[in-house]
């Protein structure tokens, strides 16, 4: 009988011993990662509750580092993942942070860096059953769980861009399921974050970006 290690597949969507150490932590990786062009230069994980006492033993490092580079939670390259972010480059640490308590157990926050010098810190959690939610998107408090076609916009806080996203999808017959607008203060950076039962199409990227308020459109499709 060969062997069969604990980062083999389990269940027909998932690499990895649990749920929510291995699969949850890959799709809030792989969520993160879609949120900043590439490629990746350095990429930091801080690690709460659970997350920060049993991420090596559950596989939580590996499936992190395979989310990030875009792998799924059924790639078996997750089982590999060190040794291809290494190939491509990647810089990453894993930081436990066990004096945070006040916090959801399996909850990291993932700070990238790419080749241009760009930075975004995202916060995600893991709820089990390999489902996850991104709750912060550089500080500001976000709820979105990539179930649906997302599409994220980077705004500043002034009337009339709400206005302007929804009429660009209403023009392209998109179907909203959720909208939420997320702001850090008044006036300041704010997100507004679609979710969709349909494919979401490209084109709303540069229609939307023709807002000068706007400053970056992201689509997740599901």
């Amino acid at each position: 009988m060969p062997f069969i290690s604990v980062f083999d597949v389990l269940g027909p969507n998932m690499i990895g011993p649990s749920s929510s150490h291995t699969a949850g932590a890959a799709v809030i990786a792989y969520l993160a990662q879609k949120m900043i062009a590439p490629p990746l230069k350095k990429v930091d994980f801080t690690l709460y509750g659970s997350f920060a006492s049993t991420y090596r033993g559950h596989g939580t490092d590996r499936a992190l580092l395979g989310g990030i580079m875009g792998f799924s939670t059924y790639d078996t390259r997750i089982r590999d993942s060190f040794a291809i972010a290494q190939s491509k480059g990647i810089e990453y640490h894993f930081i436990p942070n066990e004096t945070e308590t006040d916090i959801h157990p399996n909850t990291v926050d993932i700070r990238m860096e790419n080749a241009a010098g760009q930075v975004m810190v995202i916060r995600g959690e893991s709820l089990g059953g390999g489902k996850a939610h991104i709750t912060r998107i550089n500080g500001v408090e976000v709820d979105f769980s990539g179930e649906y076609s997302t599409v994220i916009v980077t705004q500043q806080d002034v009337p009339g861009v709400v206005a302007h996203i929804t009429k660009v999808l209403s023009d392209r017959q998109v179907n909203i399921a959720f909208m939420r607008l997320f702001r850090e203060s008044r006036g300041n950076t704010a997100y507004t974050i679609v979710e969709s039962d349909g494919k979401l199409p490209q084109e709303i990227i540069a229609e939307m970006k023709a807002n000068p308020n706007i400053r970056d459109v992201v689509i997740i499709q599901s």
